[in-house]
């Protein structure tokens, strides 16, 4: 089959923006060049001549020689705009926006259907690595059982921080700004939120099942404190910000982001920095391991890349697994063994929440339970603001 010649509209020329101009540079068989660039500040110096620069959108919209748009920018509303406008005009579209993607799942798949462009958006999920075609094309539906994995940069850098450097959670988040691995205002990474519209996508390509953001519990490593990692240092474990879905014992799935305690068998816990690591598990196969680099210019370029020149082919995503409309719904039926920390005040109350308890710790001020508990009253008491407390998961019970 031979490439079709590509004409790219890019919009947004950021640290990733500016990657994919380079490493388009240095891939000439792959006959794609970016045309116009669409940008909002006027006055930024850029790497680039002024030539390359539009501040119209519709200098791109209305190029008929454009036949792909590249969308790299951070706010997830424009992102709609110019993901929507441009499959209404049948351009092929290429976005890294998680966030846009995960709210609008259904309207977006609706429009790739209705006008028979496809959407791409590898770069969206882990960065470098290319999980998400593999689930679209590699594992069948009734095969895979589970995927779960670090698929947030930030976080993972943060945790790696503070267990190689035992550096305090608030010490090791400075670092992380100041190196701009997390924003000023970091909660969309530290929350879990940047996760689970990463697992919300991954679970459309796994299972089939396309969920809301609101259906999925998140909690972040933002609550962690001294005694989740005391716990963790001398037990020889780390903490990682794990998303994860998989198929319960009643037939449905169960997915969520939860911090996890992982031991050195673990494949997850040398997973380190802002590396990237997914764990795929099936009937026949059993595990499957993927990393990569799940932060910065050049990696998250490369799955940009690998979308273009996908597109240079006529790719587009199938979507086999919601084809198939299997009856899955999703279930928090499913017992959790946690370590949760709480203040002395409410040891009493969160007890009761447990099915079984395996060890209790109080000091003068804190203290921790560790146990067995249902996904429903965990989500519950994770709601419950007046409660200080952290949740960090031992096992699926």
């Amino acid at each position: 089959m031979s490439r079709k010649k590509l004409n790219i509209g890019l919009f947004g020329f950021g640290c990733v923006g500016f990657g994919l101009y380079e490493v388009l540079q240095k891939t000439p068989g792959l006959k794609a060049d970016i045309k116009k660039i669409c940008v909002k500040n006027q006055n930024k110096p850029r790497e680039i001549g002024a030539e390359n620069f539009t501040f119209d959108k519709n200098d791109i919209f209305n190029d008929p020689e454009i036949n792909v748009i590249v969308e790299l920018i951070d706010d997830a509303d424009a992102a709609y705009e110019i993901v929507t406008t441009a499959l209404k005009s049948g351009k092929a579209v290429v976005s890294a926006n998680k966030k846009m993607i995960a709210e609008h799942f259904e309207e977006l798949l609706e429009l790739q259907r209705k006008h028979n462009v496809p959407l791409l958006y590898e770069a969206a999920c882990c960065a470098s690595m290319p999980i998400i075609r593999n689930l679209e094309e590699y594992y069948d539906n009734d095969l895979l059982e589970s995927i779960q994995g670090i698929v947030n940069g930030s976080t993972n850098y943060i945790l790696t921080k503070t267990f190689k450097e035992n550096l305090s959670y608030e010490e090791a988040l400075k670092e992380a700004q100041e190196k701009g691995f997390a924003e000023s205002n970091p909660i969309l990474d530290t929350g879990g939120f940047d996760a689970k519209y990463k697992l919300l996508i991954l679970l459309a390509h796994s299972f089939g099942y396309i969920a809301r953001p609101e259906d999925l519990l998140n909690i972040g490593i933002n609550n962690i404190g001294g005694l989740e990692l005391k716990y963790a240092r001398e037990k020889g474990l780390k903490i990682k910000l794990v998303a994860q879905a998989f198929k319960n014992t009643d037939g449905n799935i169960t997915a969520f982001v939860i911090p996890k305690f992982v031991d050195s068998n673990d494949r997850l816990f040398n997973v380190d920095d802002v590396f990237n690591g997914v764990i795929t598990k099936t009937s026949f196969a059993d595990e499957q391991f993927f990393v990569g680099k799940g932060a910065g210019a050049h990696p998250t370029a490369s799955a940009v890349l690998s979308d273009i020149s996908a597109l240079s082919y006529d790719y587009q995503y199938e979507y086999k697994k919601i084809a198939q409309q299997e009856d899955y719904s999703l279930s928090d039926a499913v017992n959790l063994k946690v370590f949760l920390r709480h203040q002395i005040e409410d040891a009493v109350t969160l007890k009761k929440h447990f099915s079984a308890i395996d060890e209790s710790y109080l000091n003068h001020e804190s203290g921790y339970i560790t146990g067995t508990i249902s996904l429903e009253n965990l989500r519950n008491i994770h709601f419950d603001e007046s409660i200080d407390k952290s949740f960090v998961l031992l096992d699926i019970a």
